[in-house]
């Protein structure tokens, strides 16, 4: 697990949604984190925006950035809890066309380490669709530097071997393709 530095960085285009009934873009902290690695890592944040949690909302918001030919990956914060108006997961696996299952265990693992047994109250989840990767992470600060720090950072490296997100991007969206 290195960077091979033969090869050259290739720069994502990174949509941030914060999930929140409480918060305003002024005091995201989680989005502003996400923000801050995004950029400094050599990525390009092209939107950001905060909505509240609702399904059908949030679901809306994930499909038109898929759509969007500019957003290449979509990281969501927040909404990812155990209560009743946490229904950021459902509504991004309404969208999904495959899940990637190991991102949650991986998280928790990655989790575990940090805070213990309260890693179970987790329900982070990844999938794609439409060629877009996207990524519900929790809506605390700590998770979403976990979550870049130690998966997200690596895994948008194109460089990072010994397999990574980005070289299998042109052929996420092959089955839809006219043969």
């Amino acid at each position: 697990m290195s960077i091979d530095q033969r090869k050259s960085f290739i720069p994502v285009r990174i949509a941030l949604l914060t999930v929140s009934d409480t918060r305003s873009l002024k005091d995201d902290k989680s989005g502003s984190v996400l923000a801050e690695r995004i950029e400094i890592s050599g990525h390009k944040v092209v939107s950001r925006k905060l909505i509240r949690d609702d399904r059908q909302e949030i679901r809306s918001q994930l499909e038109n950035w898929v759509k969007s030919e500019t957003v290449d990956v979509i990281i969501s914060t927040g909404g990812t809890g155990l209560t009743g108006r946490d229904v950021t997961v459902e509504a991004h696996r309404d969208v999904y066309e495959k899940e990637i299952d190991a991102f949650s265990i991986v998280f928790s693992i990655v989790s575990m380490k940090k805070i213990g047994t309260s890693a179970i109250q987790s329900r982070s989840t990844a999938g794609v669709a439409g060629g877009t990767y996207l990524f519900a992470l929790p809506g605390s600060p700590g998770a979403c530097k976990d979550a870049w720090d130690e998966i997200l950072v690596k895994q948008l490296d194109f460089r990072h071997q010994p397999c990574n997100f980005v070289e299998i991007m042109p052929r996420l969206d092959e089955h839809l393709q006219r043969k």
